[in-house]
């Protein structure tokens, strides 16, 4: 199962690939048991060679400013024909619209669960929801700890507050006596 810091990177990178006027960016969430190899494939096409490299380009720079990771390997940014970016937990593939028609990877992975750029954002939002009230959950119980034990300090500072008042009363009471 891709983490969520995975997704985050595959959302930031579709988004970089719209900004730079990538054509019919998918991802392809492949299926563990089909390829062990990888999590997601995002698949974008671009007009020119200049173009794919500019996207590449603002994706390996906007996920090395959020997440300070660099991809693991490029091939093809000299061409530009098919540049392919792999992250390890994803791949991303940048086509010239011929090339794109020509190998179509989206028919090879036929088992892999295209997911909409919104979906993914959506899901992603759940997941953020869900660990705020876990956390939110943690909080209150380590609260409610916290409290009890500060209680329960305070409670043995005043019972030795007591004895030593004790202590001194009949040291005070003995002395008297003499």
């Amino acid at each position: 199962m891709a983490s969520t810091e995975t997704r985050n990177m595959v959302l930031d990178a579709a988004t970089v690939c719209e900004d730079k006027k990538g054509d019919d960016t998918k991802i392809l969430e492949l299926d563990p048991m089909d390829s062990g190899f990888t999590d997601f494939f995002l698949i974008t096409s671009g007009i020119n060679e200049k173009q794919t490299q500019a996207i590449a380009e603002g994706i390996e720079l906007e996920l090395k400013r959020k997440f300070a990771t660099y991809p693991n390997s490029v091939e093809g940014r000299k061409l530009g024909e098919w540049i392919l970016m792999d992250y390890v937990d994803f791949v991303v593939h940048i086509f010239l619209k011929d090339r794109r028609e020509y190998y179509d990877i989206e028919r090879l992975r036929k088992s892999a669960r295209s997911l909409d750029v919104n979906e993914l954002k959506a899901a992603l939002t759940e997941k953020t929801l869900a660990a705020r009230e876990k956390a939110s959950v943690k909080a209150a119980v380590a609260t409610k700890v916290s409290a009890k034990g500060v209680s329960t300090k305070s409670t043995a500072v005043k019972k030795a507050v007591k004895s030593a008042a004790r202590k001194t009363t009949r040291k005070a009471a003995v002395h008297g006596k003499k």
